[in-house]
């Protein structure tokens, strides 16, 4: 055949890849995977937190050993903090943007993927301990016990199991862990040296004294720390990883003297089995980095050595070499191993693509495979598949909405099997996938080969989504992400009889927005004074608490009506366990001694509250017993006093739905007016939260007074649901309701 067919051949193929590789949007894939990273974040949480169901939490992290060992991220769907897969994916990301910068900066996450390898490296900086002369000292390699994680089943911010910290240190090496993180600050130097140059600095000196502390002391570090050895054992011995930080190092510093060591180290990677060829037929992975060191080698000294590796390893997954191919499932995935199958396609995509890129000129027909293949895995991710799914979640058709991850799920009782479907959507994680090279998959939480999330699972998959961003093109979306709903109520029961008041209620916490334990509870429970009663003739006692410690006391509340509140003052209750995360009381609310019972009734009380054709004893929800935390209410309705109507005489148009005024402000006239009418002598407060309950408009107003009051920009931009309180001088709330700002 002559050379012109050929060419004209291989014209067509790339044509038919740049044509198909335009079905999915990249830039809202990307977008969206590197928002996966901010929902797994540990530690104390930043001002700009745009994950609205994520609050702080493991804020002792470190503590066993007098450190501080907040932030980094949780490994999955657990909550341990493996450093070996974090320093990989942190290698990863830094990679991603050296190669693919402006697909970050089309889209307007440039500044995103900086966050987040700040937010990476600035834990493994905490990590890093020097001697006084800069060597190290010892690097902390993971934080919590896996057994102890893995047993309990709730969110991150309440969990309560003991975290211990384990590190390598001389006596104890890890060159492995150490050379993984030495080439992640050394990657992650090379981004932020345009950016801050003296971060940039301060992660390169760390990569250095790191990656000499791993030379100078070998071992693996699941000897040092045995715990990882059930979770991240590293099966590749650590060579591999002293050959990969030398190549970063390299790059990073253009030392000749690490490209020397990584020569070295590459001559002791192991060959396959009974050839004399470097191994070939596995992927790219947390714990192998031989196959990516192929592609870099290759790429930096473009010596046939290395470049015969590396296309022997994506020969074999996709054309096939030495009559061994890789496994392809009948719907077009190629199939490595059971366990986050679609992680290994995508690691060996984001080679496939890089390198392919590199062959354009030399090699065109392998250059056209590679990325043939590249964009057939990420497709077959994205929805090109038998089962016409998206397997990133939040992303594309029925994508998984119910992945194996504790926090999203959101269980208020501590099992996996409740709530039915997880709470939050985990935006851009990629789950592990089929479980066999057959394209079967079902959506199942308990099914944690198939159906977790993990930080390593998106490292690759990033990569492989923003070079075919930058190649192809792809938006971000203008208003992703949006706070999600935020459920203002939880679940109170009570039950009364109408001669004295008997009443059971069941306090329960369930908040994921973020979870929060409660350790200073209260409800209110109001009740009308009958007959010319004063609030002084009434008598509560509290007759059964499931936990010690509860109080009670009556208090007046205007003239017609009073509450008895009931507190929990250093009761812990906590939304991650069925006996923790509630608590109930008994109460009996009834004259003093001397008062005919006659002369009470209960059924006109504004908290009585019996369900329609149930008995008394049937236990209902009511929102009209008010709950505190502190004296901040938190759920709950409490009687008016006052009258105050917001309505939106400014704009076009405006609703009333039942208690929410819901309004579509005209750009012209964003403001709406709120009328007060009340009968106390001094001003009132007017306070407007947004649903994080950040104070987004306060103002104090005389009484019976019309305001129309300006709605600020945060408001005109960020559409949806806000809470507003009208407070007394003293702190006490006579109303609550609700505004909607629509589109």
């Amino acid at each position: 055949m002559s050379s012109r067919p050929l060419l004209l051949m291989i014209s067509c193929v790339l044509l038919h890849v740049i044509t198909n590789a335009q079905t999915y949007n990249y830039g809202e894939v990307l977008q969206k995977s590197l928002f996966f990273y901010e929902c797994q974040r540990s530690g104390n949480l930043p001002s700009t937190n745009r994950v609205n169901w994520r609050g702080h939490s493991a804020l002792n992290d470190g503590s066993d050993n007098g450190t501080d060992l907040t932030g980094g991220w949780y490994d999955a769907g657990d909550h341990v903090k493996f450093g070996f897969p974090m320093a990989h994916t942190a290698t990863r990301l830094a990679w991603s943007g050296i190669e693919n910068q402006n697909a970050y900066k089309n889209i307007g996450q440039w500044s995103v993927l900086l966050d987040n390898l700040r937010w990476v490296n600035d834990y493994f900086l905490k990590c890093h301990k020097r001697n006084a002369n800069g060597s190290t000292q010892r690097f902390y390699g993971q934080v919590g016990l896996g057994s102890a994680d893995h047993g309990w089943w709730g969110p991150a911010e309440v969990m309560a199991m003991s975290r211990p910290s384990y590190f390598i240190d001389p006596t104890k090496p890890g060159s492995d862990i150490a050379g993984e993180t030495a080439a992640a600050m050394a990657a992650a130097s090379i981004v932020f040296k345009t950016e801050d140059i003296a971060y940039s600095d301060r992660l390169l000196d760390n990569a250095i004294a790191l990656y000499a502390f791993a030379e100078t002391y070998k071992g693996k570090y699941t000897a040092s720390i045995t715990d990882a050895k059930n979770y991240y054992e590293s099966y590749s011995g650590f060579n591999d990883e002293l050959l990969w930080g030398a190549i970063w190092l390299y790059k990073a510093t253009g030392d000749i003297i690490y490209l020397n060591k990584a020569r070295s180290y590459y001559n002791l990677l192991p060959n396959q089995s009974r050839e004399n060829v470097k191994a070939y037929t596995w992927g790219d992975n947390w714990d192998g980095k031989a196959y990516a060191s192929y592609v870099m080698m290759a790429m930096i000294t473009g010596e046939n050595q290395y470049k015969a590796d590396a296309q022997r390893n994506l020969d074999y997954w996709t054309q096939g070499v030495n009559g061994k191919k890789i496994t392809y499932s009948p719907g077009g995935q190629a199939f490595l191993d059971q366990w986050g199958s679609l992680r290994y396609a995508a690691n060996t995509s984001f080679l496939a693509l890089l390198y392919g890129k590199y062959l354009q000129s030399s090699d065109p027909a392998r250059a056209t495979l590679y990325t043939n293949f590249g964009i057939r895995q990420i497709h077959y991710i994205l929805g090109d598949n038998p089962n016409k799914r998206s397997y990133v979640i939040g992303f594309g058709n029925n994508p998984p909405i119910n992945p194996h991850h504790r926090t999203a799920h959101s269980s208020w009782i501590g099992s996996i099997n409740e709530p039915v479907n997880n709470r939050h959507i985990l935006y851009g994680a990629l789950v592990g996938g089929p479980g066999r090279a057959n394209d079967a998959y079902t959506d199942s939480r308990s099914d944690y080969q198939s159906n977790e999330v993990a930080c390593d699972y998106n490292a690759g998959f990033t990569c492989a989504v923003a070079f075919l961003l930058e190649q192809f093109g792809g938006q971000s979306l203008v208003n992703f992400p949006q706070p999600e709903s935020v459920p203002y109520c939880g679940e109170y029961i009570c039950s009364g009889t109408s001669k004295g008041t008997s009443f059971k209620i069941r306090l329960q916490n369930r908040t994921g927005w973020p979870s929060r334990a409660e350790k200073n509870g209260c409800y209110r429970y109001y009740f009308g004074l009958d007959n010319g009663l004063s609030v002084s003739d009434y008598r509560a006692t509290i007759s059964y608490t499931s936990k010690p410690g509860a109080t009670v006391a009556i208090f007046p509340y205007g003239t017609t009506m009073g509450y008895v509140q009931v507190c929990f003052p250093n009761v812990n209750i906590v939304p991650g366990g069925a006996t923790i995360f509630y608590v109930e009381t008994q109460i009996t609310l009834g004259l003093r001694t001397g008062l005919s019972s006659t002369l009470f009734n209960a059924t006109n009380d504004w908290s009585y509250y019996k369900a329609p054709g149930q008995p008394l004893s049937t236990i209902s929800e009511t929102r009209r017993i008010a709950v505190f935390s502190g004296d901040q209410m938190v759920c709950g309705d409490i009687p008016p006093l006052t009258t105050a109507r917001l309505s939106n005489l400014s704009s076009d148009k405006h609703e009333s739905i039942s208690d929410i005024v819901r309004i579509y402000p005209n750009p012209a006239k964003q403001q709406f007016t709120l009328q007060i009418n009340h009968s106390f002598n001094t001003p009132v407060q007017f306070i407007l939260k947004d649903i994080m309950g950040r104070t987004v408009i306060q103002k104090s107003f005389n009484v019976q007074s019309i305001q129309n009051i300006q709605i600020p920009d945060a408001m005109q931009k960020q559409h949806g649901l806000y809470l507003w309180e009208l407070r007394k001088s003293d702190g006490q709330i006579i109303q609550t309701g609700k505004l909607s700002i629509a589109d």
